[in-house]
């Protein structure tokens, strides 16, 4: 057995003999032919240099450099020089073995375990795969080489590999997994946000909208009713993918492309809407109302149910405004942007401060440390595109409500309105700063809905965060996370001064009380002793009266 001192020589002898600078792999060749250098050199490079014969039999090595006649072996020989003697018929024995590499594939949610010789081809490696997996090798593309993408006719051992490799599978062109056969992946999907890219035909305007992968394509198409105007059954769409056959399919298992998917909407052409149309510019007021009843049974027609009609007219119906222009009171204002916007989309939403910014204020602010929270301000603009679902599926998750009451003051102001707009720039140029003020009066009116997050300070009133509507459930959850952290750490420095003034105060209240209980015990010592001295005056008068008399 080679001592650790041969073993190093061995393996710089190696080395140097065949070009390998991979250590570990350099060891493992040995390690194959049991440190054998010559073994493991005929291996690597075999017969290229005459150094050794691989045939069985009694034939001389030839070439005069070993004629034992002309070079008699001297007594001693160097261990280093050794290693490159002649080898016996009976060493013949180290006929290169074959080196097996393993390789664990991975697709997906498989791993492929695939063993093979290094004079096999990179594409051996892929008809085995293809095998395993029922994926064609035109649509296989192998990754995790050290030396970067190889064609299928590499031949492994070119490639100087380790023993054990690690690799996986791509199938760019290849549809995604069913949801039967890849349960975890529809799951996966499921937590993910799918931005759809929406050109509205017509007008040829685009609409980016985020949605979770648990929403389903109906819900899809009733947001973009609301912002197109088009119903619904009227929706002629263009780029939703074959297995997409039922609006009640939640878009993680359409088959729509991650993370983006772009998509075409326009008006379906259909008789009941030219029959609309032309009942629309009749001026008989009972054609009209035979026109609403057309309608719905065009939905029965069409397939849609009575509560789509139902949310369909309902929807039609929110043009009231989110609050009343050159609204003298802000507690009123807040009051009718909370019922409206409970009206639009329902019951789980933030709860918004009823009163006054500066109101807002104090109760976040203007308390004790432990009490204090954040100040989130949403700014609402029913003209943006994005308002509806940033409200509807951002605002409004429970999460985000939850999170929102547990350590927020939310208020909320209504922009659409140019009254309204300067009514809320001039507070923020007095609260916040010129800076703030003309970061939000520069905003498009797409860029909105807008989310402030306000920390206080001692001095001044910080915003941490400017958030626009074009986010996700996760990223706003993960801004507003963030906000906190940095708010906490100030709150933790509140508090321990807090704590320290008002132990400075009791201190004090302390030494007050004891000084005024002391001067309380002086005064009562001193009219003690007055009313001593007066009571021994008095029985000397009398004392003096008495001696009188008796004289």
């Amino acid at each position: 057995m080679a001592s650790n001192m041969d073993r190093e020589m061995i393996l710089a002898d190696f080395q140097a003999c065949t070009g390998i600078e991979n250590i570990d792999e350099a060891i493992t060749l040995l390690e194959q032919n049991n440190w054998d250098l010559v073994a493991a050199i005929n291996g690597v490079i075999p017969q290229e240099n005459g150094i050794l014969q691989s045939d069985y039999g009694g034939e001389t090595i030839p070439g005069p450099a070993f004629d034992p006649a002309s070079h008699p072996a001297p007594a001693t020989t160097p261990s280093s020089s050794s290693a490159f003697r002649p080898v016996m018929p009976s060493r013949q024995i180290v006929e290169r073995q074959p080196r097996m590499l393993d390789f664990r594939v991975e697709y997906r949610d498989r791993n492929i375990d695939v063993v093979l010789e290094d004079s096999c081809t990179v594409g051996e490696i892929k008809q085995i795969l293809e095998n395993e997996l029922q994926i064609p090798v035109s649509k296989m593309l192998l990754k995790g080489w050290k030396t970067g993408d190889v064609e299928d006719s590499t031949v492994l051992k070119s490639l100087h590999l380790p023993k054990n490799n690690s690799l996986y599978v791509l199938t760019p062109d290849l549809p995604p997994p069913s949801s039967s056969s890849h349960a975890g992946a529809l799951q996966e999907s499921l937590n993910q946000n799918f931005m759809l890219i929406i050109t509205h035909r017509e007008v040829q305007r685009e609409y980016n909208l985020n949605f979770s992968g648990s929403s389903t394509i109906q819900e899809v198409k009733r947001n973009v009713y609301d912002l197109t105007s088009i119903p619904v059954r009227h929706q002629l769409w263009e780029g939703w993918p074959p297995s997409a056959t039922d609006d009640s399919m939640c878009l993680a298992e359409s088959g729509i492309s991650y993370p983006c998917h772009r998509l075409t909407v326009g008006r379906r052409s259909s008789p009941a809407q030219t029959r609309e149309q032309s009942e629309e510019q009749s001026t008989d007021v009972h054609m009209v109302s035979d026109s609403d009843g057309d309608d719905f049974e065009d939905a029965t027609e069409f397939g849609v149910d009575d509560g789509e009609v139902f949310g369909m007219a309902s929807s039609a119906l929110r043009k009231s405004p989110m609050m009343p222009e050159n609204a003298e009171n802000e507690g009123d204002a807040l009051l009718q942007f909370t019922a409206e916007f409970s009206s639009r989309y329902g019951d789980c939403h933030p709860v918004f401060f009823i009163g006054s910014l500066e109101a807002a204020f104090q109760e976040a602010f203007y308390v004790k440390a432990r009490d204090r929270k954040l100040l989130a301000i949403y700014l609402h603009h029913d003209e943006s595109v994005l308002t509806n679902v940033f409200c509807s599926q951002m605002l409004c998750a429970e999460s985000i409500v939850s999170y929102l009451s547990q350590n927020f003051i939310t208020w909320a102001w209504d922009l659409t309105k140019d009254a309204n707009r300067a009514r809320f720039l001039t507070m923020c140029n007095r609260h916040f700063g010129s800076v703030v003020a003309q970061t939000i009066r520069t905003q498009k009116t797409d860029q909105f809905p807008l989310f402030l997050i306000i920390m206080g300070k001692r001095s001044s009133n910080e915003v941490l965060n400017v958030i626009q509507g074009n986010t996700t459930v996760d990223e706003l959850m993960m801004r507003l996370m963030a906000a906190m952290e940095i708010f906490s750490a100030q709150q933790q420095e509140d508090i321990k001064d807090e704590d320290e003034r008002e132990a400075r105060e009791n201190v004090k209240r302390e030494q007050d009380e004891a000084y005024r209980l002391s001067l309380e015990a002086d005064r009562a010592k001193r009219e003690a002793h007055e009313r001593e001295m007066a009571e021994q005056f008095r029985l000397e008068q009398i004392r003096k009266e008495q001696e009188e008399e008796r004289e």
